[in-house]
């Protein structure tokens, strides 16, 4: 048996025997332990910080002497006086094994770091980023030896961290040589290494250590909202997150509407192409400015979209999914320079990575839902429900993965609302009317307070109330329906009928009075008749697609409901069953996976290997297309009364008993007529 001291990595418990005198990140790398270095093992980077343990290990096996490691160095000084290191901690790379000895490496350390995606959920991203950092020493240019600058550059990186091949392009090469002699031929250079790619593209280079971080943008594109995570390629915090409208909303609110304007319009494509991107590049610039960093530190971009917005930041016409067979013109994922998407605030060698979409309508934000959620690993048959503009349902278990997409337009992000306006601070996002009363209390954004309690103007006196987003429509029409102020059909009730007047006449339909502020300059904020059927349409589309995931699994009801989107996690389980947007399951059964797009997106720009791996999921995705499929319309129709014409909701009675007002005096049909009439002329 060796004499060798016994070295044990925790939290891994791999183990072995080394020669006294290996340094621990030596004796890591040879065991395979997850110990991370940009420097090398040459004591400048302080990532491989490690804290060994002393006393007695009976779980292994050992017990650590004083002096199992060698005594503090000179490095380590120099890093302690610099920055400090916390208690116990020593550089890997320095501290050399002298006895046997229990080593924990600190997550921090970790390379393959675990970043929790969100509290209430054990689902975590490991660190494995496509593009990261490596610290080199080049040789010195020499006559006798006539080589370039970049073949010696490759030579470093082959011998130092065993990377076969580089390459880079003119205008990194340009700056090649000037930042070697600057740096006496030390440098960092950030390198990308694709999923599908053997060799390594060099993206930036700095002289000497580079501590200044490393940048990617994570994007879900959509076609109301654009959401950015400025995310550290280094530790996969988000450092900072924004969001902008889409500019194309004024070439139409939803999908079909700028299709429409592209096919009218000659060029009108690509006028909606300059836009998305100029405003990609603000919002770059602006999201930079917010976490105090260079633009030129973002390295990498990865977007998740749906099939035509992916189209439309790519420059290609979407008139093909205008009409049936609803044809991409490519469905895999992409991998590009950024500067062909004309992003040139951030890096002017940044990757982009878009990934793929699932079919037709079913985009590449359907597949980084799928990334998130993985419904294919479920024990359970799920339901995930991406509300938005357009939204993605899939629904899945182990055994099988259906998606579909189903045009719900923009009214549950308070477009097409009378008072309604985007998730922002006075926006009213909670609201509950009193079933005997029917006076309304509410709640804004920006404040926790309710607004019959004290303090709530003082609170919102900076905001004001200025009115109504998606959630707060949500509520406001389940509110509405559980206070018998609204019937099943959809109709708002009069003043006489509804007993309160709070309902106000508006020619021959009815508003309900939410709040007045126009005595102080601000807005009245009603919900409208033309409200309630926006609402409708949004949610029966909703509800419709759902069904026909369904029927096509010969299920009548889910086990459970994952609610995604940008208000995912703001949605009322409870609101959200009245008003009848989800099948009926037991609320304990409804979950929120806020935006699930944007994680996946994050976890795409985190994990290259989670790229690879969304590839192959997405071909084994049944992609169910709603606009052709003749059931879509009858489970519409049915979906258009609140909760549902006819299927039964017993989850919902055990909660909540609906009232079963009429408000309509001219029978069934003349309601539904004379609803439509009305609006036309409203």
């Amino acid at each position: 048996m060796s004499n060798d001291p016994l070295v044990v990595f925790t939290p891994s418990g791999k183990r072995g025997r080394f020669p006294k005198g290996t340094p621990v990140l030596t004796a890591a790398r040879q065991l395979g332990v997850d110990l991370d270095s940009v420097c090398g093992g040459r004591g400048i980077c302080s990532k491989c910080q490690i804290t060994p343990g002393y006393g007695e290990f009976s779980k292994h096996g050992v017990t650590v002497q004083d002096g199992a490691l060698s005594d503090w160095n000179s490095v380590e000084q120099r890093y302690q006086d610099k920055r400090g290191l916390k208690a116990g901690r020593r550089l890997g790379c320095q501290a050399q094994i002298m006895g046997d000895v229990v080593i924990d490496v600190p997550p921090e350390s970790q390379v393959h770091k675990q970043v929790v995606r969100k509290a209430a959920s054990a689902r975590v991203i490991e660190m494995d980023p496509a593009t990261k950092l490596y610290f080199v020493e080049v040789d010195e240019a020499d006559m006798h030896e006539p080589t370039g600058d970049l073949e010696r550059l490759a030579r470093a990186l082959r011998e130092q961290w065993e990377i076969p091949e580089i390459h880079a392009d003119l205008s990194l090469l340009s700056k090649l040589q000037p930042v070697l002699r600057k740096g006496k031929y030390q440098v960092t250079v950030a390198l990308h290494k694709s999923h599908n790619d053997t060799s390594a593209r060099v993206l930036e280079i700095w002289p000497g250590l580079h501590e200044g971080g490393l940048y990617g943008l994570a994007i879900d594109l959509g076609s109301t909202t654009v959401a950015a995570h400025l995310t550290n390629l280094e530790t996969g915090e988000v450092v900072a997150s924004s969001g902008i409208m889409n500019p194309q909303i004024r070439f139409g609110e939803d999908l079909m509407s700028r299709v429409s304007y592209a096919m009218m319009n000659p060029g009108g494509d690509k006028e909606m192409t300059a836009s998305v991107r100029d405003a990609l590049n603000t919002l770059a610039e602006e999201i930079a400015r917010e976490a105090g960093i260079a633009p030129a530190l973002i390295v990498e971009t990865v977007f998740v979209c749906n099939p035509v917005m992916h189209h439309l930041l790519l420059g290609i016409d979407p008139v093909e999914l205008g009409q049936a067979p609803f044809a991409l013109a490519t469905s895999g994922s992409l991998s590009m320079d950024a500067r062909e998407l004309d992003l040139g605030v951030i890096n002017p060698r940044a990757r982009v990575y878009i990934l793929p979409c699932i079919a037709g309508h079913v985009g590449a934000d359907a597949a980084a839902v799928a990334l998130s959620e993985e419904p294919g690993k479920s024990e359970d048959l799920v339901l995930i429900v991406d509300v938005g503009t357009n939204a993605e349902i899939l629904l899945g278990d182990k055994t099988r993965v259906l998606a579909c997409s189903s045009p719900t337009g923009p009214a549950f992000e308070g477009a097409q609302i009378s008072s309604g306006q985007r998730a922002a601070p006075g926006a009213i996002d909670a609201i509950r009317i009193d079933p005997v009363t029917k006076e309304p209390r509410f709640r804004v954004i920006g404040s926790d307070l309710w607004s019959d309690e004290d303090g709530f103007d003082s609170a919102t006196e900076g905001s004001g109330i200025t009115g109504i987003c998606g959630s707060g429509i949500i509520e406001a029409v389940a509110e509405l329906r559980m206070a018998g102020l609204l019937d099943e059909s959809g109709l708002i009730g009069s003043a006489e009928a509804a007993g309160t007047d709070r309902m106000i006449a508006e020619g021959r339909t009815h508003a309900y009075l939410i709040c007045d502020a126009t005595d102080q300059g601000g807005p009245r904020i009603t919900v409208t008749q033309g409200d309630i059927r926006a609402i409708q349409l949004a949610k029966s589309a909703l509800y419709a697609g759902a069904r026909l995931l369904m029927d096509e699994r010969g299920v009548d009801k889910v086990d459970r409901v994952v609610l995604a989107g940008a208000f995912g996690a703001h949605i009322s389980s409870k609101h959200a069953m009245v008003l009848g947007m989800i099948p009926d399951v037991p609320l304990d059964k409804v979950t929120s996976a806020g935006n699930a797009a944007g994680t996946g997106a994050r976890i795409a720009l985190c994990n290259v290997a989670a790229r690879a791996e969304i590839e192959r999921v997405v071909g084994e995705i049944t992609k169910v297309e709603t606009a052709i499929e003749p059931k879509f319309q009858e489970h519409f129709v049915a979906a258009n009364a609140i909760p549902h014409k006819t299927d039964p909701f017993p989850e919902l009675a055990k909660i909540v008993t609906l009232p079963n007002p009429s408000f309509n005096t001219r029978g069934e049909d003349g309601e539904g007529d004379g609803g439509r009439r009305r609006r036309r002329r409203s």
